[in-house]
């Protein structure tokens, strides 16, 4: 696909995302011209990222959707402009949405975004993932280029509830990343992990994702030892 300028979306392509993002699109045409404004300036993209803007981050994003519960709380980690959580908010305003981003001027952002999009269901909470767990709970956590998959189980599956899932967006190196932490997530309560194809229009490359499903809930806390009375 042809990249087009800044703030332009290509006739096929805009008569294509309209159709499979719906009464969605609007919103996320409106959030993608903020940051093809705003982005740069403010660090959240580079100037490199804005021709491509719907194909690699909007509809990147967006591969998503049909992939989330019916109903529920999704958790978005490491939001930073707001890719995926923003686009998921505008896709799905019957979804809460809490976007958990630690950067003080990225979580800024996502509250003029969150804002200026009329989106009452988003929560913005400037915190790291580790430090919510315990506090938050989640039918769906997101993240998109956060982490490798050990680390995100590590940070992310805590917020997942039963029946839920961490959704991870990953390139080419998905499958190591999952035969690494395989002890890990079945440690934690995942069910083994699922390699995924999320598309969304014809000519943009489908998206990959690592889905892990928790089975049971996350085994206690191991207390330290303490040393033996000589």
């Amino acid at each position: 696909m042809e990249s087009v300028p800044a703030g332009e979306v290509d006739h096929e392509v805009g008569r294509q995302a309209k159709e499979f993002l719906g009464e969605g699109y609007d919103k996320i045409a409106a959030f993608g011209d903020a940051l093809a404004a705003e982005g740069v300036l403010r660090g959240l993209i580079g100037p490199r990222e804005l021709p491509r803007l719907w194909e690699r981050h909007l509809l990147n994003s967006a591969s998503l959707l049909p992939f989330l519960p019916a109903a529920g709380t999704v958790v978005d980690v490491g939001s930073g402009a707001g890719l995926p959580g923003l686009v998921i908010a505008c896709a799905r305003p019957d979804l809460e949405v809490v976007l958990v981003e630690p950067m003080e001027r990225r979580a800024t952002w996502l509250r003029e975004m969150a804002q200026l999009l009329e989106l009452d269901a988003v929560t913005v909470v400037q915190r790291r993932a580790e430090e919510v767990h315990g506090e938050l709970e989640a039918d769906v956590v997101t993240a998109r280029a956060v982490a490798p998959l050990d680390r995100l189980m590590t940070w992310c599956f805590p917020l997942v509830r039963v029946g839920g899932s961490l959704l991870a967006m990953k390139g080419s190196r998905a499958q190591d990343e999952v035969d690494a932490a395989a002890s890990l997530i079945e440690r934690l309560g995942g069910a083994p992990a699922e390699l995924l194809r999320a598309e969304t229009i014809a000519g943009v490359e489908p998206t990959g994702l690592v889905r892990v499903v928790r089975v049971r809930p996350a085994p206690p806390a191991r207390k330290p030892k303490r040393p033996r009375r000589r």
